[in-house]
């Protein structure tokens, strides 16, 4: 039923109510009219009458105090029903755009209000579905590109081998490395698609082990510097931890986040021969990796969305360097779940330094020491301050 059917209904009531206590009235005071003296009648019939004009008079003014009323409740009610089912049809239609704005305090404004922040929340969630989406026809048209290159030499190469190009077997050995190094580069390209979609998921899978922070690095640093050595770059790698630092951590994926970073030097590099230095520090209860380069450097205002998924920066200056735009969201994330911090400092023309933070594995024993020193520490505090 409708609420002006319902407030119709009620006014019906509010009104008959009284109607029929007069009507009750009258027939009383005509009854004991007829057993009174025909003297004393019109005295009786006076003091009916006066009392008929305040009742009715009376009965008007509660008629209008009812009509005005149920008017302002209704129109209250009423015309704020009307935004709300107005603002549900422009949701129920995909127009998020619309506000929903209930002036006051009573429950329809509280509903009202969970209108506006459910229409909100939709809002956000449509401008994420659609930046995702074009996130994602970015990542596949520079993935696309990307690929097209070592394609191109892969297909260029294996047509030199055939035709008899590469005549010596040192060509050959140098055609076969180049396509190895192509082929490479595509799986590398495939696993960063494959790592897009799992960011999306939030599924990026982690094995964690301890590790020793000095065996571990140093194999890194190895693996990096052969690949850096045959592009030309220079490699400097320090550990000033002390040799019984362990790390607990996904040696994969972490290995993954320092191979970002480095190649995202590479991609970026300056006019002068590119120079990286791998530094391990111990800073407390962390480990911190810093990762500097004397490349082309970070303009200032795009330094704080360097994490962010695709973002590339001033197309003017990165229009002839391809890439997913993901790497460096994805050092973020993996850090991030290893209970990590990362940022960076960057400076134009000088070069950049990443740096990320991993707390050290303490054993059980150890960590329960620990706690049990804070713990007398604090208390010592709070007598000495009493």
């Amino acid at each position: 039923m409708k609420i002006k059917f319902r407030l119709a209904i009620a006014f019906v009531i509010m009104l008959l109510l009284p109607l029929v206590l007069i009507v009750m009235f009258f027939f009383r005071e005509g009854d004991s009219v007829l057993h009174f003296a025909a003297g004393a009648e019109w005295y009786l019939n006076n003091e009916q009458q006066q009392m008929a004009d305040y009742i009715v008079s009376s009965f008007l003014l509660l008629l209008f105090t009812i009509s005005l009323l149920l008017l302002c409740v209704y129109h209250g009610v009423s015309t704020r029903i009307d935004i709300l089912a107005k603002a549900a049809n422009n949701i129920r239609k995909g127009d998020l755009d619309v506000e929903v704005n209930l002036k006051g305090h009573d429950e329809l404004a509280v509903v009202g209000d969970a209108f506006e922040e459910m229409r909100l929340q939709l809002k956000a969630d449509q401008l994420e579905k659609i930046r995702a989406e074009n996130n994602q026809k970015q990542l596949i048209s520079n993935i696309a590109h990307d690929l097209k290159t070592p394609l191109t030499a892969i297909r260029g190469y294996a047509e030199g081998l055939r035709d008899g190009v590469a005549n010596t077997p040192e060509k050959q050995d140098a055609y076969l490395r180049t396509i190895q190094s192509k082929a490479e580069e595509i799986d590398r390209l495939i696993n960063e698609l494959t790592m897009y979609s799992k960011l999306d998921m939030n599924d990026i899978p982690y094995n964690y082990r301890e590790l020793s922070v000095r065996d571990y690095f140093l194999d890194i640093s190895e693996e990096i510097g052969v690949d850096m050595e045959s592009q030309g770059v220079a490699l400097e790698y320090h550990n000033f931890v002390p040799e019984d630092t362990m790390l607990v951590a996904d040696p994969e994926q972490l290995g993954r986040a320092i191979h970002n970073v480095v190649s995202n030097s590479v991609k970026y590099h300056g006019d002068a021969p590119l120079r990286i230095q791998l530094r391990i520090k111990d800073v407390g209860d962390f480990i911190q990796v810093e990762i500097e380069d004397n490349g082309r450097g970070i303009p200032s205002k795009d330094l704080p969305h360097i994490f962010d998924r695709m973002y590339r920066g001033d197309a003017s200056r990165t229009s002839a360097i391809r890439g997913s735009g993901i790497g460096l969201s994805i050092v973020k994330k993996i850090v991030e779940d290893q209970g990590g911090q990362v940022w960076a400092t960057s400076e134009e023309n000088v070069g950049t330094v990443l740096y990320f933070a991993l707390r050290k594995y303490l054993p059980p024993e150890e960590l329960q020491s620990e706690e049990a020193s804070e713990e007398n520490s604090g208390r010592r505090g709070r007598r000495g301050h009493r």
